[in-house]
């Protein structure tokens, strides 16, 4: 899971609760603000409830994401998979194809256009696994699930395969855009790592080693390089209370920075320094940038908006205006459109819904 600040990542379900503690949008019915000069042909794709980390499969026409409405029954985030609209006017149809049991997350089309890999609790129970108290913890947090696994299924719901089976929290998986490797958060050794492991399953290698939380990485488009977003404790206080949360199966995602290194974890390095939350980055289509999410603005926590920056940190440029949030960007493998959740167009309430447009360069 990538997990979203509102919902989830690459954690999950947990971020779309931050829509909740953030504010409301605005009452209009925006679907892009006028200096959003990147945005072209912008349109809604899902309406109502949470809806978020909506990902391409590889031939730009299909994408996945994970969905929560009571209204409809889904008391917790399912992945739903659907074919993207060719004409104006036509509807985004979709479909439910994780089981319907317990906690879905960071669903992602294999290569063969047949089946999707997914991250899901459902062995453990059919039920929803229960979410952080914040009264008790009195502190913003996501739960990092040791009951999450990650499953390759069919577009009929059938799990096909289980590609993960040691102790611990495993999910935030993506794969390569060449389709040879996938790259997966875990707790196997402890902390909260990145790993890769070939597209079924075999030969993982763990890539990160510094104590913190390290998810949400994705592929650039040449499958050379990873970015992702980490927590870094920067004092023995930091550190404790990030051992303390961690040992009760939860994160402080309030302070997150963006790293990039090799495929294989060589020459991991930092890319921004903004301070807050900054998350759910992806390349851009040239390779040589990164979109992502950020409150490093703000004040309060909000809003989050989205972001470009180049891999050495240099030329930041906001690219979003809502004034709730907008997160989870990424490219269709083309390099031509962009897929995102955001606050936006919801008459002033909490739904966080998936947008796509034409991207203008």
């Amino acid at each position: 899971m990538k997990q979203s600040f509102v919902k989830l990542p690459k954690l999950m379900a947990a971020i779309f609760i931050f829509s909740g503690i953030t504010g409301r949008a605005q009452d209009a019915k925006t679907l892009a603000y006028p200096d959003e000069k990147h945005f072209k042909n912008i349109r809604q794709l899902t309406t109502g409830g949470d809806n978020a980390e909506a990902y391409f499969g590889f031939d730009n026409e299909h994408v996945t994401f994970q969905r929560t409405n009571p209204a409809e029954g889904i008391n917790c985030d399912q992945i739903f998979y659907g074919t993207l609209p060719k004409k104006s006017g036509e509807k985004f149809k979709y479909k439910r194809v994780s089981t319907g049991k317990g906690r879905t997350t960071c669903a992602y089309l294999m290569p063969d256009r047949k089946h999707l890999l997914y991250a899901s609790t459902h062995l453990a129970a059919d039920t929803c696994p229960p979410t952080p108290d914040r009264n008790v913890i009195k502190k913003y947090v996501w739960p990092i699930y040791s009951t999450y696994d990650i499953f390759v299924a069919d577009f009929n719901g059938k799990v096909t395969k289980k590609l993960t089976n040691t102790p611990g929290y495993d999910a935030e998986a993506t794969i390569s855009p060449d389709g040879k490797k996938i790259v997966f958060t875990s707790m196997r050794n402890g902390d909260i790592d990145l790993y890769t492991m070939n597209i079924d399953g075999t030969n993982v290698k763990q890539i990160t080693t510094t104590l913190g939380y390290d998810g949400g990485a994705c592929f650039s488009p040449d499958s050379k390089k990873i970015v992702w977003r980490a927590s870094r404790p920067e004092s023995e206080e930091a550190a404790r209370e990030y051992k303390e949360l961690l040992a009760q199966g939860l994160v402080m995602p309030t302070k997150m920075e963006l790293f990039v290194a090799n495929a294989d974890g060589t020459d991991a390095h930092q890319v921004t320094k903004l301070g807050k939350a900054n998350w759910a980055p992806a390349f851009m289509p040239d390779g040589k940038r990164l979109i992502f999410a950020s409150n490093h603005t703000t004040e309060r926590g909000f809003p989050f908006n989205l972001y470009i920056v180049n891999i050495d940190g240099t030329g930041l440029e906001r690219i979003s205006n809502d004034k709730s949030f907008d997160a989870f960007p990424m490219f269709s493998p083309d390099g031509k459109k962009l897929i995102f959740s955001s606050n936006r167009n919801n008459n002033g309430g909490h739904d966080t819904n998936v947008f796509i447009c034409d991207w203008v360069d």
